[in-house]
């Protein structure tokens, strides 16, 4: 991607080094690219003049930024989140977003590890005692880790990773994750097990899943509850994982033996976990290593470089590149594309073993490959533990033993184009289909549960699935307004007069507890509340 001048010259893009790297990183750019490390000037003057940029977690891009990139191609963010990048500008731009996601893996399993062994053998509290002058061993005598069951409850890398180390120490491991084929824990020597399985056969628990409404809380007082009495609790993932409340009330109890906690709903935390003597914590360390750091920067630089020549960005969270005139033929579908994996992976009843993206009409003659990841990006998103992105979404339906295809036809009987999602669990078969509609290129939903269906695709919806008999959709229409809780559109659709019906409809807030359960014990023969994010 050089520009070849006279008498040989070659002008070398230009890489803007925002934040401190690691020196291997540095060094990478350096024999490849002009690199310019400035943290003093005012970015917005500047950013024009570079191809690429480096930055952490100090330097904020936002849209206004990124429209003044006017020769920017790809960001690097050496670390893991890019809360302080827009990336939707990014995009828009064609500038594509790389992260270091993987560079803290290792260093978030170890830590998971020392908390695990910290909190087995009272490590903290009997260092502080002795500092004080306090020589007490009985008071601060352990437990083997030996022998003793540890539940994973989620098998992401870092999952694993705690998982592989565990069975090092000895411990039987049980693991939990819905989202992983059951050839996978074998392989990894794990016993796969449900919640319930964890809750009443480990003596600790350890967290690595992704933090979803589903998971918000997944620890509080009724899962303590069903737990062994004395087990251990160790949380290096995500805060809102855990009830802390519950927690403290559980410790109090003696129901929960103790916790190592690095992570918290609210940080930097003050709260009342601290006064608690059986709580081991840590201020957000799981990835602040100095390998990892190190690690960070080589892997965005290495990102850089790629983008820079034109080849294949593996970490990049955002669409990567595709040719111009492919994107403006393919850009409407790719949303349409990523929210009917997302509503086919919440309408199925187990985890898929095989993966069908079908492409109906005139988009059947480009290159649908981007379809194909945007399905599989919307599947993911929060089933994993990990960063889903356009680019590790393939690679992520291989570890877990998923078959993807992708099909074409040139002819679609009822759309101009058609994208369907298929998925094969277990026995069942399940596909969705879905189209865009108008210049806006609005999302609309064509086909769900084996029904033809005509609405359009929104954040909040639902399904029910009932026999076709008078005044169903009245109840339906009063049970919500009654509760406060406004349809917004509405289709319905039937096998044949008297047979079986399907009901989707959008709604503007997300329906209470109180109306789904009341909606479920209405007779229907299928409910479904779903969010497509």
């Amino acid at each position: 991607m050089t520009v070849p001048l006279a008498g040989s010259t070659e002008v070398r893009p230009k890489v803007l080094v925002r934040e401190t790297i690691a020196a291997p990183g540095l060094e990478l750019l350096r024999s490849r690219f002009d690199v310019v490390e400035d943290r003093d000037s005012v970015l917005a003057e500047i950013i024009g003049e570079f191809d690429a940029i480096v930055v952490r977690s100090a330097t904020t891009l936002d849209a206004d930024l990124i429209e003044r990139a006017v020769r920017l191609k790809v960001i690097g963010r050496a670390g893991v989140g890019v809360d302080n990048v827009d990336v939707d500008a990014a995009t828009r731009r064609g500038i594509v977003v790389a992260n270091a996601a993987e560079s803290t893996v290792v260093s978030a399993a170890e830590h998971t590890v020392a908390l695990l062994l910290a909190l087995a053998r009272n490590v903290p509290q009997a260092h502080a005692a002795l500092t004080t002058g306090t020589w007490d061993r009985e008071r601060y005598a352990g437990i083997e880790l030996a022998g003793k069951t540890l539940g994973v409850l989620g098998l992401g890398r870092i999952g694993r990773e705690v998982a592989r180390r565990a069975l090092g120490l000895g411990m039987r491991v049980l693991a939990y994750d819905p989202f992983v084929a059951p050839d996978r824990f074998r392989d990894l020597g794990l016993e796969p097990a449900s919640l319930e399985d964890v809750y009443a056969g480990a003596d600790v628990i350890t967290l690595h899943l992704p933090l979803n409404d589903e998971t918000r809380h997944l620890l509080g007082a009724e899962a303590f509850a069903r737990m062994r009495d004395g087990v251990r609790i160790v949380n290096a993932a995500r805060g809102g994982l855990l009830d802390e409340e519950a927690l403290a009330a559980a410790i109090r109890s003696g129901k929960v033996a103790g916790a190592a906690l690095d992570v918290f709903e609210d940080e930097p935390y003050a709260g009342p976990l601290l006064e608690l003597e059986q709580i081991v914590v840590t201020p957000h360390l799981a990835g602040s290593t100095t390998e990892a750091q190190d690690r960070a920067g080589l892997v965005i630089a290495e990102q850089i470089a790629a983008a820079l020549d034109g080849e294949i960005v593996q970490t990049a969270v955002n669409i990567p590149v595709v040719e111009p005139g492919e994107l403006e033929v393919l850009g409407p579908f790719v949303p349409l594309a990523a929210k009917l994996g997302r509503l086919a992976m919440a309408l199925a009843s187990a985890w898929p073993s095989r993966v069908v993206v079908a492409v109906h009409g005139p988009l059947s003659e480009h290159d649908t490959r981007l379809l194909t990841v945007a399905a599989l990006n919307g599947l993911f998103q929060d089933r994993v533990d990990e960063t889903v992105t356009y680019v590790n979404a393939p690679v992520i339906a291989a570890e877990r033993g998923i078959e993807v295809s992708e099909q074409r036809f040139v002819a679609s009987h009822h759309y101009t184009n058609l994208v369907r999602v298929a998925l094969v669990a277990g026995d069942d078969e399940l596909e969705v289909s879905g189209t865009t509609v108008g210049p806006e290129h609005r999302l609309f939903l064509a086909g769900a549960l084996g029904f033809a269906i005509d609405i359009e695709l929104a954040q909040l919806m639902a399904f029910l699935v009932y026999d076709d008999v008078p005044g169903v959709i009245g109840k339906v229409g009063t049970m919500f307004g009654e509760a406060g809780v406004n349809i917004a559109n509405m289709a319905v659709s039937r096998t044949k007069q008297g047979g079986k019906a399907l009901m989707a409809f959008s709604i503007d807030s997300p329906a209470p507890r109180e109306l789904v359960e009341l909606v479920a014990g209405f007779g229907f023969d299928d409910v479904r509340f779903i969010s497509l994010g």
